[in-house]
């Protein structure tokens, strides 16, 4: 520990004594009972011209880079305070209901404009275990500016940087390349945990035609329809984003970028239809399993009858041969006896073969 509280004063004094930059990027550590957990935010702010990365920049000159001939900025932030949305909103000037929706993070998807810019909500979907969790990314675009904020699990953004950086020819396009780039890779990860969840459709379907159902059965198959439910509220308003993206006016949003937000509409689609055929077999599903349970109770229940049906011949027999009555002729009969245990097996024995016949036994 001694050695610990001399390393840390020094290890936060080498950004500034080294002369390193870390524009927005915040560093916090805590103690947690013998262990320290570093909680980072960190906020990625770059300059880009002509389809190719120019500059790193700080946080407070968003504003001045966004403004120079042929140049727009992409801030990317990740569960913001609301101190660094107002500096955005005041740089940029973001509309405050907006920046209300990116601070509470409780929306639907939707596409707004505000003047000469827009807002835009997406839901992000992510797997984890057997459970599927859910965020959000909003995303402002104006002329000269990108900014994106996420809240909740999602994956890394960095990625969708990476593959817009590797293709300055469409780069270029600027702010609406971003938007397209950022939505497209949102829908792309729809597609994983659909595919996750039909893995888990499919063993259970089979589970439940090959086993009685349990109850245990029947609560996941209830989690799946919900989780099912939610999935397909988050990806199908994402489809109206994307018509309305296709058929925008805003300066924005060019021309030329239609055809990519029309293949975007095209696979939300296809994630829409892959969300309503696994919610028709899991209500399939439940429905085989409750008639497979009923045909089994049902067999059951024919077993016993049969076998009721059989031992009431000889118990009806023996019941009239029980009565106290003198005068029963047959009794005083050589071979009565044998007689009448003949007739009780060739009553049973035809019952049996009956009932065999018809599959009840």
């Amino acid at each position: 520990m001694k050695v610990e509280s001399q390393l840390l004063p020094a290890l936060g004094a080498l950004p500034a004594a080294a002369g390193w930059r870390c524009p927005g990027a915040v560093l916090s550590c805590r103690r947690a009972g013998n262990r320290r957990n570093a909680l980072y935010r960190v906020i990625a702010a770059v300059a880009y011209a002509e389809g190719r990365r120019v500059a790193d920049i700080a946080l407070s000159e968003g504003r001045a880079w966004s403004q120079k001939p042929g140049h727009f900025v992409w801030i990317g932030i990740r569960k913001p305070k609301e101190a660094e949305l107002r500096e955005l909103a005041q740089q940029f000037g973001l509309h405050p209901l907006a920046i209300e929706d990116a601070l509470n993070a409780h929306q639907r998807p939707k596409l707004e404009t505000y003047g000469d810019g827009l807002f835009v909500v997406l839901r992000t979907a992510h797997r984890e275990m057997d459970t599927t969790e859910f965020g959000e990314t909003h995303v402002f675009i104006g002329p000269g500016y990108v900014i994106s904020v996420r809240h909740g699990p999602s994956s890394s953004y960095s990625t969708v940087r990476e593959r817009a950086e590797a293709n300055p020819s469409l780069l270029k396009h600027g702010e609406d390349f971003v938007l397209y780039s950022i939505l497209d890779f949102v829908v792309d990860n729809y597609t994983p945990v659909v595919e996750a969840i039909e893995t888990e459709v499919t063993a259970l379907e089979q589970r439940v035609l090959s086993v009685p159902l349990t109850a245990a059965d029947i609560e996941r198959i209830h989690a799946l329809r919900r989780e099912l439910m939610v999935i397909r509220r988050t990806v199908t308003p994402v489809a109206e984003v994307c018509k309305q993206l296709e058929h925008s006016e805003s300066e924005c949003i060019d021309e030329a970028m239609h055809p990519y937000f029309r293949d975007v509409a095209d696979h939300v689609k296809r994630v829409s239809d892959h969300i309503d055929a696994l919610r028709e077999i899991v209500t399939h599903t439940f429905e085989a399993g409750l008639l497979l349970e009923s045909s089994r109770q049902n067999q059951v229940q024919r077993k016993f009858a049969a076998w009721a049906a059989i031992l009431a011949v000889p118990t009806a027999i023996a019941g009239i041969y029980g009565m106290n009555f003198d005068n029963m002729p047959e009794l005083r009969l050589p071979y009565g006896y044998y007689m009448i245990l003949g007739v009780i097996v060739g009553l049973c024995g035809f019952l049996y073969w009956r009932f065999k016949r018809w599959g009840w036994l």
